[in-house]
């Protein structure tokens, strides 16, 4: 029993601390005294020993890189990580920090198969409650629906259905800051009202009518869940 656990421990310090370097990396910053400020990883100095053995990092310069199998092992963990968080605060309508704690711990039992499962059926979201990417998976460029998903783009509504707004994608600030003044903003209820040749949405008593393009970017929890 003892081996299997400590070698339990050892995996999911190398996943924590891959995802640590990928998240930092995302910020474009590499150096190894900020991954040690932000980390709660006690062992880092022999994880990152063992990780350069592994071929996951480099680490030169006082940088600390992730090779392209470490950039593949990280980018799985961030995405099971950002799905998990988008799940528990959707559907359990957890307090953030709660979805943040589970979402560590489901990390790292999710298999690829309910990975891709659990993707699906949010409706494949490219961004977590707190903005940030989530890497796509193979599931998303097929954007395949072949259970219903729990959270759909605006306009793949039904005509007269509603909705909550719970993320959106835009494609630049302006357009974000241009929905904002519409009120067109997460926790938003809104009603599908027309698809074509724009798409026309009710938001209390006013009437916004979107671009498709626009109108993609924004991902809604249809009221019928």
């Amino acid at each position: 029993m003892g081996e299997p656990l400590r070698e339990d421990i050892r995996r999911h310090l190398i996943e924590d601390l891959a995802e640590e370097i990928w998240t930092l990396a995302e910020e474009g910053n590499h150096r190894r005294k900020d991954l040690e400020a932000r980390t709660q990883i006690q062992a880092i100095g022999e994880t990152l020993k063992e990780m350069t053995g592994d071929g996951l990092i480099d680490m030169r310069d006082d940088e600390v890189h992730l090779t392209a199998a470490g950039d593949v092992l990280a980018l799985e963990i961030v995405r099971r990580h950002r799905l998990g968080e988008t799940l528990f605060s959707l559907l359990f309508d957890l307090e953030e920090e709660e979805a943040e704690t589970t979402a560590c711990a489901f990390e790292h039992i999710l298999s690829p198969q309910v990975t891709i499962s659990v993707c699906t059926y949010l409706g494949h979201p490219p961004a977590c409650p707190h903005g940030k990417r989530i890497p796509r998976g193979s599931c998303c460029g097929t954007f395949s629906l072949e259970m219903k998903p729990l959270v759909r783009r605006l306009a793949d509504l039904s005509l007269g259905k509603e909705g909550a707004i719970v993320f959106m994608a835009p494609g630049s600030r302006s357009r974000l800051a241009r929905l904002s003044g519409l009120g067109v903003v997460p926790g938003s209820k809104v009603r599908l009202v027309q698809k074509r040749p724009a798409v026309v949405l009710e938001i209390g008593a006013t009437t916004v009518a979107l671009d498709r393009v626009i109108a993609d970017e924004i991902y809604v929890k249809p009221s019928d869940h």
